[in-house]
């Protein structure tokens, strides 16, 4: 097939696209070639609406984009095909035309109305060549629905460089769903943190998606997941009901507030709701509740609020602190470890003396 005969011809409101269809794997196909004007003019990026919940694909990364524009205006550049997936939609926006031989078919658009093609593997790179007369071999999956889609995404994106692990995971309990909580009991937990009115986490972690306007985000949903697998292992509740354990963690978190309400309501200034306050402070949530058990005593906010409040006031949470300088996982036990000390000695000497 010749270049010419394969590039689009464009009127005011449909768009003809000459290509060929085929089968990739399992699934089929529509193969063209197209200016990123026009392949930017008919689809769009479903950006994850942290919000909403709609959408999967990750926010957009201005460095990524502008680094490939760079890249792809040097002679000789060149790239993979562009992936996308062509919608269904309640009004057609799209019709192919299929040759008997395969050897040249049509793809039809509608540009009056919304884009009809989703981009599956391509945001970042025709992000800054919306105008650009640059043509691209694309591949468009055809009529697929978003769940398939999410699954293509994931397969592959899953080792890509700089793609938020918070979205993968939260891409994941969309496609798990019913089974999350059998599947991913921490990813399920941390849903319910970021999801329940009761939570002081409610719509602050982040999913990787597009940020909600004004809020203000505190640690990742793969934070929280995390620090979820530390609170488990030192409760020792992996077992135990997933409904009673959120009931937990919500009024531990909601007790964390009570005692150190300027700390959170200044996450910029302090490590409270960062990495390693939040890791070292599930792990000791943790052992609070391992603590509770062992005394037959009710987990619950006034359980939480009394042990917090024997020492909270000796620790410094401060960016500039005695935890300053801590990281990673190991810097996340030395700051449990420096709990943990800092309450055996507020109960060995209740009056600080």
């Amino acid at each position: 097939m010749q270049l010419n005969r394969a590039l689009s011809t464009v009127s005011a409101t449909r768009l003809r696209l000459n290509g060929q269809i085929g089968v990739c794997g399992g699934r089929e196909t529509f193969l063209g070639f197209a200016s990123a004007a026009l392949l930017s003019r008919v689809s769009f990026s479903d950006v994850l609406d942290e919000t909403s919940r709609t959408g999967y694909q990750r926010r957009f990364c201005r460095d990524h984009s502008l680094s490939f524009k760079r890249y792809i205006q040097q002679p000789g550049a060149t790239t993979i095909p562009l992936t996308f997936n062509l919608r269904q939609a309640d009004r057609p926006t799209w019709s192919l035309e299929r040759s008997s031989t395969r050897s040249t078919s049509v793809l039809t658009i509608d540009a009056s109305g919304p884009p009809a093609m989703s981009q599956v593997d391509c945001q970042h790179r025709l992000g800054y060549l919306r105008e650009s007369p640059i043509v691209f071999a694309f591949m468009t999956f055809i009529g697929l629905p978003v769940e398939e889609e999410i699954r293509i995404f994931r397969d592959i994106n899953g080792n890509a460089k700089g793609l938020s692990s918070s979205l993968l995971d939260y891409t994941s309990a969309r496609l798990a769903q019913e089974d999350l909580a059998v599947a991913h009991p921490s990813i399920a937990l941390a849903l319910r943190l970021q999801e329940d009115s009761e939570s002081p986490w409610k719509n602050r972690l982040d999913l990787g998606g597009g940020r909600t306007s004004g809020t203000k985000r505190m640690a990742s949903l793969r934070t929280m997941q995390k620090a979820i697998r530390r609170f488990q292992r030192e409760a020792n509740t992996e077992q135990n009901d997933l409904e009673e354990v959120g009931r937990q963690l919500i009024a531990f978190w909601n007790a964390v507030v009570r005692v150190y309400p300027s700390q959170w309501s200044q996450p910029r200034r302090h490590l409270i709701t960062k990495g390693v306050g939040v890791y070292s402070l599930m792990s000791l949530a943790g052992s609070l509740v391992s603590e509770a058990t062992r005394k037959r005593r009710n987990v619950d906010l006034d359980f939480f609020v009394e042990k917090l409040s024997d020492f909270a006031d000796r620790i410094n949470w401060a960016n500039d602190g005695e935890m300053r300088g801590y990281g990673g996982v190991g810097g996340a036990d030395q700051a449990f470890d420096l709990l943990k000390s800092v309450r055996a000695k507020a109960l060995g000497d209740p009056h600080g003396k």
